[in-house]
This record gives C-alpha cells, sequence and structure tokens, in this order.
C-alpha cells in the first residue's frame, strides 16, 4: 500500500485573497512533486506541482491585493475588464493568427462549434439562481472538445459553479491548470469579480440583497515552473523581511491606480475602435 501520493494534495483556507495566494504557492514551493513540463526549456529544472484547494471566507475583505502580483496594477485591471466585461473579445481571430478565445467569450457567448448559435452561460447561471438560489446546477463550461485539444494554449479555466447559502453567493472555479507564481493571483482576483457582478445581478433579480461568499479555487495542476525559481527564492526572501501590511495592498491604496488603469483602457479601447 502506498503511503505517499505522487501528486501531493494541498488544502488551504484563508480569511482573504492575499494570504490565501500566498499560503498556497509557499505550499507548493515546500510540498510540490517534481515533474516537468511542456514548456521547459534546456536546464530548467522541474517543476514543483500539486493539486490545490484553496478556500477564502471572504474574497474581497481586506487587504485584498498582493504586492507580488505579475505585471501591475494597470496589467490587473485590464485583466478584470477582460474576464468581466469582456474587453478583448474582439481579439479573437484564430485564422489571423490572433487569440482563438477569452474566458469571457466562452462564458457569455459559448459555442458549440465556431458557427454555432451562441449561449450566454452566465444568464442561465443567474435565471437558475433566480429560481432556486439552492441549486446545484448552476454552473458555465469552458472546454470545447476536439477543439481545445489541438489549442497550443487551451483554456486553463474550466468551470465556474454557483450557489447561495443564506445571502451569500459562493463560486468555485475548477482549473486545469494553474501557473502558481505568474498567474494564479491574477486569476482569482478576475474571478472574484466576476463573482461580485454575478451577487449584484442576482440581488436584482431576487429583489433581496445577495453578498460575495466564499470562493473556492480548484486546481488539478497548481504549479511553480523551474525556469522562475531564482525569482520565486527572491519572493520567499521577502516575507521573511516584510510584514504582511508591506507584503499587500488594500483596494483604497491602489484606487487611484486603478482610477488611471481605468482611464488608459478606455483611451486605448477608443483609438483601437477608430482605427479602420
Amino acid at each position: 500500500m502506498k503511503s505517499a501520493l505522487a501528486l501531493p494534495v494541498i488544502c488551504v483556507q484563508a480569511d482573504n485573497l492575499a494570504e490565501g495566494w500566498e499560503q498556497a504557492v509557499v505550499d507548493t514551493w515546500e510540498r510540490g512533486a517534481r515533474i516537468p513540463t511542456q514548456y521547459d526549456k534546456p536546464g530548467d529544472p522541474p517543476s514543483r506541482d500539486v493539486s490545490l484547494m484553496l478556500s477564502v471566507s471572504d474574497p474581497f475583505a481586506e487587504p485584498r491585493i498582493h504586492r507580488a502580483l505579475p505585471g501591475g496594477i494597470y496589467d490587473l485591471e485590464v485583466y478584470r475588464q477582460e474576464v468581466v466585461d469582456g474587453i478583448h473579445d474582439h481579439w479573437i481571430d484564430p485564422e489571423a493568427g490572433k487569440w482563438s478565445y477569452t474566458y469571457h467569450e466562452r462564458l457569455a457567448a459559448y459555442t458549440k462549434c465556431p458557427a454555432g448559435e451562441s449561449v450566454n452561460q452566465l444568464e442561465l447561471m443567474l435565471e437558475a439562481l433566480a429560481e432556486a438560489p439552492h441549486t446545484r446546477r448552476a454552473q458555465a463550461i469552458l472546454w470545447k472538445p476536439g477543439t481545445d485539444q489541438t489549442d497550443e494554449h487551451p483554456p486553463c479555466l474550466q468551470r465556474l459553479w454557483c450557489r447561495v447559502f443564506g445571502d451569500e453567493l459562493v463560486m468555485s472555479a475548477h482549473i486545469r491548470s494553474n501557473d502558481a507564481f505568474k498567474a494564479a493571483f491574477m486569476n482569482m482576483y478576475a474571478f472574484t469579480e466576476l463573482q461580485k457582478m454575478l451577487a449584484e445581478q442576482l440581488a436584482q433579480k431576487l429583489g433581496r440583497d445577495i453578498r460575495v461568499g466564499q470562493y473556492n479555487h480548484i486546481v488539478d495542476s497548481f504549479h511553480i515552473y523551474g525556469s522562475y525559481f531564482k525569482e520565486f527564492e527572491g519572493f520567499l526572501q521577502s516575507l521573511e523581511r516584510r510584514t504582511l501590511a508591506q507584503r499587500t495592498f488594500t483596494t483604497e491604496q491602489i484606487a487611484p491606480l486603478i482610477e488611471e488603469a481605468r482611464e488608459r483602457i478606455a483611451a486605448s479601447l477608443a483609438r483601437e475602435n477608430s482605427t479602420p
């Protein structure tokens, strides 16, 4: 009988998003299985990999943002708008060598085939929850069999699932593959912003207050790439030197940067729309 798992399973419970992500990546570094990836370059050490179950009791509790997020606040806001508002859905054009999908497009305009009729899965989720808030059937899928298997970069997010407990909307994001250090925090941030939007829209349908509840981030392969190891070791050293307050931002602290980012994004989209 085996006494150890080939792929360790990490379970993390946290009060806020920043601490939850931080604990998840540290646990992955300490306990992750060593395994190569399809993106390794010659000389890269094998990745450290786990299956993750992260639950955040209040994803909008402060501090909400970790300073070690990839890129900056502008990139974070761009990604939020891509997921929640679909600002770059018009970039989808695989025949021209552009994007083959966006998360928003798969959620709000899913098609079974390129020429098929689109389905707004987010609206269907809201209708199901409005009819029976306790339903276990409010979900949206992203994978397209026969298409995504041959895509060089198929969607990592596979499914969203929601259910109302009392007056709180709980959401689970199920992910097949998640870059723990360079992508996961931005994913969590954007997905919880989508959770917030759904809660607000459901509240309107039900005619009562629905708050954002627990967020679950469930990943089959939560990994740290070998090519990032030196950078990640620097991140670990920063945890020893800095307090939690020095490692994180509150939403209020970055509010001016978010507003500036929104203005820049709006200007960029306006330029795109004015270009023939």
